[in-house]
């Protein structure tokens, strides 16, 4: 994604992993801001590595020669975009300049003297692998973020917790929630007549480990509901385990508000464990925005996000899941109450709408003071 470049604009080059479009992170991380700094003095360049071509092997087992290739590619992609890095005013990570465990090209960038503001919103500290390249994970070293954090003049973090993290290492701190386009994000009426109640998850490949963690209590809502109740997935990987009323659902970003739109009751879960407390609620997020009533695991920034019992429900165990499901399917004016409210939560504090110019300002003060 380019812009063209204009002398009498301020300059950013975006270096991240994926193509514009097929992360969610980064779509709704910085991909939707981007227009907004453009109409604002800034003129914005993306070069990613992973294209199109790549993906099915870059997330695939083996293919190890494909890997080899691709890595070739992209480390020539990296050192090309060093060689014209002093045409920018600011360089945005996402994450990292690249995936293999160096920060090689961010003191390269720092060296040449160009700012770098680095934004993530999940525990990257964290060992976390896609499990096509768990015999990879040699590669990484997760604990470079602390040395990325600590080069950079601004770093933007999706909740408390990451910015504590982030302190440690960097006094310029900023958090930014994971936002939605609540003018795109609209709530769609559905005729409850005559159809069962579906419960929704949605995610991708290195979540849907999380949604094994529900799978016990639908299991029980189906044998109590039977057809009354079914279930959906939408995830670029398919659930595979067991369950009778089940319908996996293959994500796309060009379907992938109308497949939201046919849920009743979207489900978070999560494990309360280091990974998760960083997790910025975006699964419940979209329920919310699309007036979904959402349950959630009151782990990490759901609990900020979640106001039990009015916005949304907080799901600690099996049984707490099972009751709070079974009030909901049992009640379409709860539902309809609670989509509303939690809707109304996203539209005031997790809109692009309402971050916009906090985001704008991150970058307008630095290069005030250039």
């Amino acid at each position: 994604m380019t812009f063209p470049l204009q002398e009498n604009k301020h300059r950013i080059l975006f270096l991240v992993a994926h193509r514009p479009g097929r992360s969610p992170g980064q779509r709704f991380r910085f991909e939707q801001y981007l227009h907004h700094l453009q109409q604002n003095g800034f003129d914005c360049q993306v070069s990613w590595l992973i294209s199109e071509k790549d993906d099915p092997i870059f997330y695939a087992n083996g293919k190890y020669l494909a890997k080899l290739l691709f890595l070739v590619r992209s480390l020539w992609k990296r050192f090309s975009d060093l060689r014209r890095v002093r045409q920018f005013d600011i360089v945005f990570l996402y994450r990292e300049a690249h995936m293999l465990g160096t920060t090689f090209f961010e003191r390269q960038i720092r060296r040449k003297g160009v700012k770098m503001v680095v934004d993530f919103d999940d525990s990257i500290w964290l060992r976390d692998v896609s499990n096509g390249n768990k015999k990879l994970a040699f590669l990484k070293r997760p604990s470079k973020t602390a040395d990325i954090v600590a080069m950079c003049n601004a770093v933007i973090v999706g909740n408390q917790y990451l910015a504590d993290y982030s302190l440690v290492f960097n006094p310029h701190v900023h958090i930014i929630p994971t936002t939605l386009d609540t003018e795109t994000y609209l709530p769609v009426q559905r005729s409850e007549e005559n159809r069962p109640v579906c419960i929704g998850w949605t995610g991708s490949s290195t979540t849907i480990k999380h949604f094994s963690l529900a799978v016990p209590v639908l299991q029980q809502i189906r044998q109590k509901y039977g057809e009354q109740v079914v279930f959906r997935v939408i995830s670029d990987e398919f659930f595979d385990g067991h369950l009778e009323g089940l319908e996996n659902i293959r994500w796309n970003k060009e379907t992938e508000l109308d497949d939201l739109a046919s849920i009743d009751i979207g489900i978070m879960p999560l494990p309360d464990d280091a990974w998760a407390r960083g997790k910025c609620g975006f699964k419940g997020l979209q329920y919310m925005a699309l007036a979904k009533p959402a349950v959630m695991s009151p782990v990490g920034v759901n609990n900020e996000i979640i106001r039990h019992g009015e916005n949304g429900f907080l799901a600690q165990d099996q049984k707490q899941w099972f009751d709070l499901l079974c009030q909901l399917i049992d009640d379409p004016q709860l539902r309809s109450r609670m989509g509303e409210k939690g809707r109304k939560t996203v539209v005031e504090r997790f809109s692009f709408q309402s971050q916009k110019d906090r985001y704008l300002d991150i970058f307008k003060q630095l290069v005030a003071k250039s």
